[in-house]
């Protein structure tokens, strides 16, 4: 389905999600242009350099060179990461450089749970990523958000839900309300094939694996030998003041990632609100999705060798 002279323009390539959407397109034959902001990392630019990628140092504010590095390609695509100034502000002059250069398709950085089923102000990370849908859906330009609930990586320690040492699964509501997650490296699979796809919906959702808190609590106990059990400190009701209370006492607005936001995505998983279905995941049929079981047992695996 995809040219080997396919030419991607990446923003964000030097992230961690980034990085790897990079490899993988390079993998599969494309062309890729990596949008760098100056004085990037010296390391990570050279990473990408030895990639095979072609680095291109640019301001998101220069409008001209911005649609410079965009003339020819195929598809933008995003995978920046930041608040509103970054998803909203320089996103939409990635997009207007792609739209001036008359690339065909934008991919926005979304790789996220459904907020398109959200009421606005619940979530602000999610909500900045709404405001730009907004913007792009009444753009001249053919895009596709890739949704892939949360980052099945973060389960091994980030995320304050498999608590390993006390052999607890953290929940609030239903136990049994199933949540999705992809890892980075199958959302960076999936982004590459889609990228290189002449043709995509306006939504494509993908889950490596649908789990329940009960069943991650399963998980946990079939690949320790231990015995994991639930820790319910309340409902959703209750999770909800917490969260204000967090966001109230410890606002951190310039953060991107402050506890309370953590608190506020992990809430609209376990709402089943932001549920993602129906899923995409076989439409490039050659990818293989790992599950949470996979990474929960190479994450005990490492601890056992260090």
């Amino acid at each position: 389905m995809s040219k080997p002279s396919s030419i991607i323009v990446l923003a964000g390539a030097t992230g961690r999600l980034g990085r790897r959407i990079t490899a993988d397109l390079l993998e599969r034959g494309a062309n890729v242009r990596a949008i760098v902001r100056p004085g990037s990392p010296p390391d990570k630019v050279d990473e990408l350099q030895k990639l095979g990628a072609t680095p291109i140092a640019i301001d998101y504010t220069d409008s001209a060179k911005l649609s410079n590095a965009c003339r020819g390609a195929d598809c933008v695509v995003s995978a920046l990461a930041g608040l509103r100034n970054v998803i909203v502000d320089a996103q939409t002059m990635l997009l207007n450089a792609a739209i001036d250069a008359k690339v065909p398709r934008f991919i926005p950085s979304d790789y996220c749970i459904d907020y398109t089923k959200l009421a606005p102000g619940n979530n602000r990370n999610l909500d900045v990523r709404r405001e730009f849908q907004q913007r792009l859906d009444k753009a001249p330009i053919a895009a596709t958000s890739i949704l892939s609930g949360m980052f099945a990586d973060l389960l091994t320690g980030q995320a304050p839900v498999v608590l390993f040492e006390k052999k607890k699964v953290m929940h609030w509501g239903n136990a049994d309300q199933l949540m999705d997650f992809t890892t980075m490296d199958d959302t960076a699979r999936f982004t590459a094939e889609a990228a290189l796809d002449p043709v995509t919906p306006r939504f494509l959702r993908v889950a490596g694996d649908q789990v329940s808190a009960r069943g991650l609590a399963a998980v946990a106990t079939e690949i320790t030998g231990e015995q994991f059990k639930l820790l319910r400190p309340g409902g959703l009701v209750a999770f909800n003041v917490i969260i204000k209370v967090m966001r109230t006492l410890m606002p951190a607005k310039e953060d991107l990632y402050p506890p309370w936001q953590g608190m506020q995505y992990l809430r609209d998983m376990l709402s089943g609100e932001a549920k993602l279905e129906p899923l995409d995941n076989r439409r490039y049929s050659h990818i293989k999705w790992t599950t949470v079981q996979e990474v929960l047992a190479e994450h005990l695996k490492r601890k056992q060798m260090e």
